[in-house]
């Protein structure tokens, strides 16, 4: 398939004063540039199948001669977001037998068994920011398989991207994601490494929600960011502080689930690398500070079919859909039980404060953003169900894979008649015995899985006090998945 003139004609990469970097003729794309490219990427994957991608990318990173490597992009069982850049000519020679050591990547599988698979998935192909990523980059996502080619158990990427996939050959539906994602900008870069609970965390604006000035820190931080996210084709639609002083929101356009939580992991690795390059820190941990406003990830969900959104109906109670109200009831039956996927930290717990708009009551409402769903009010293209009661440190693949065979396939509460005074489990102990003892969870994973999942889980809470208390302390934030190291890890 021949490639289309926008990739055989790519810009030059803009001329540096230093005398040396002439050299590197890399690609470095102009982000109004890398949008459009983006977006016709986003056509593509619509459009082609697997095979017809893959042979596009192929031709194309051969004949683009500015492009020197790829970006490869993975996540481990906890949702730690990896990456590793192979030479573009060696991926092309190598890409059905490019292996790892598994043992390396906490959860993943032990020393005697340590071989694993990257599985690139062409369809996943994205133009990056030659200033967050380098120059001469582009990027694409791998599944993980093991040593016989078989889907890894513990990637649940691979996992979601084959749950949706049946979902679709067996039954035409399509399940749509759009996340809003909270995060805290702090001051001073690795502030999380570095934490210390008498000190605690220092903020860089003390305003709150829609209050910061247009060239503040924080300002110029979302602004930084939004352009990124824009030029990677998420479609933004607003950016704004939150409720809390130095909080920050970033919306962007609904997609299919699998990119969606694609589109998760770069959000908050962007946000990541944009703050360290302004001297500061985007966390993204729940309840970093005791007294305001935690962090959530709230996840807006639908289901769609030949191109119709099924969560609506305009004579349906609050304008949606029997499915919709079906998928609702089951999501609160199996609420206690999946709690641990959705706030898998020790410090997500602390978010769980029904004093600060927490979302911990198992119930549905129009209105109250203390209820763990919310039916948004919509129209026929927006109808959907949010899911509030999910952490920005939780796994993206997981989470959303847990919402969707949730939805669908647990077990409805009896007449609808939903709960009205029951909450969320209120520390990570209760969290972990429900998970363990549901045998739900065990359908929709695997024992073997839930078993891996819940010692990593129990391993972070036995490093941790069981009460909360009123301070953040220093083992909930240097041994949580996002933020701590191998050292740390090995030295307990």
């Amino acid at each position: 398939m021949p490639l289309s003139n926008d990739y055989k004609e790519l810009p030059e990469s803009p001329k540096s004063m230093n005398e040396s970097t002439h050299l590197k003729n890399f690609l470095e794309l102009p982000y109004s540039k890398l949008e459009e490219l983006n977006l016709e990427a986003r056509k593509k994957r619509n459009t082609l199948g697997p095979k017809e991608l893959e042979e596009l990318y192929r031709k194309l990173l051969k004949n683009e001669k500015q492009i020197k490597a790829v970006t490869v992009f993975f996540s481990d069982i906890e949702g730690r977001f990896h990456a590793l850049d192979y030479d573009k000519k060696f991926l092309l020679e190598a890409a059905d037998n490019l292996t790892f050591d598994g043992s390396s990547i906490r959860g993943f599988t032990s020393q005697n068994e340590s071989d694993l698979r990257f599985d690139i998935d062409w369809t996943s192909f994205i133009w990056l920011p030659s200033d967050i990523f380098g120059a001469g980059k582009v990027g694409m996502f791998a599944n993980i398989l093991s040593r016989d080619k078989e889907q890894f158990s513990s990637d649940f990427r691979g996992l979601l991207q084959q749950y949706t996939r049946e979902l679709f050959l067996k039954q035409k539906l399509i399940a749509n994601i759009a996340p809003e994602i909270e995060g805290f900008l702090l001051r001073g870069v690795h502030a999380e490494q570095h934490f210390n609970e008498i000190d605690g965390f220092s903020l860089i604006s003390s305003g709150g929600y829609f209050h910061s000035l247009s060239a503040d820190h924080l300002r110029k931080f979302i602004d930084a960011t939004a352009e990124a996210l824009n030029a990677m084709g998420f479609i933004n639609e607003k950016d704004h502080p939150e409720v809390a002083p130095s909080q920050f929101e970033l919306n962007f356009s609904y997609d299919e689930a699998l990119r969606a939580a694609d589109k998760i992991q770069l959000y908050k690795l962007a946000a990541r690398q944009v703050a360290f390059r302004m001297g500061m820190t985007a966390s993204f941990l729940p309840k970093p500070i005791v007294g305001i406003n935690g962090t959530g990830m709230h996840l807006n969900f639908s289901l769609s079919k030949a191109g119709e959104n099924i969560f609506y109906d305009q004579k349906g109670q609050d304008g949606i859909s029997k499915l919709a109200w079906d998928a609702i009831s089951r999501l609160l039956n199996h609420a206690g039980e999946i709690c641990l996927v959705l706030n898998s930290s020790v410090n997500s717990y602390r978010r769980l404060d029904p004093h600060f708009e927490a979302p911990n009551q198992i119930k549905v409402s129009a209105n109250d953003r203390g209820s763990m769903i919310r039916i948004p009010t919509a129209n026929k293209r927006s109808a959907r169900i949010e899911v509030r009661a999910v952490a920005p440190d939780a796994n993206p693949y997981l989470a959303i894979l847990a919402i969707i065979r949730t939805a669908l396939e647990g077990t409805k509460i009896p007449s609808r008649k939903f709960p009205e005074s029951k909450y969320l489990p209120s520390h990570i102990n209760e969290a972990i015995g429900l998970f363990n003892n549901s045998t739900f969870i065990s359908k929709i994973l695997g024992d073997s899985i839930k078993e891996k999942y819940a010692k990593f889980k129990q391993g972070t809470a036995d490093r941790c006090p069981k009460e909360l208390g009123k301070r953040v302390k220093n083992p909930e934030i240097l041994y949580h998945h996002e933020v701590t190291n191998q050292v740390l890890w090995n030295a307990f």
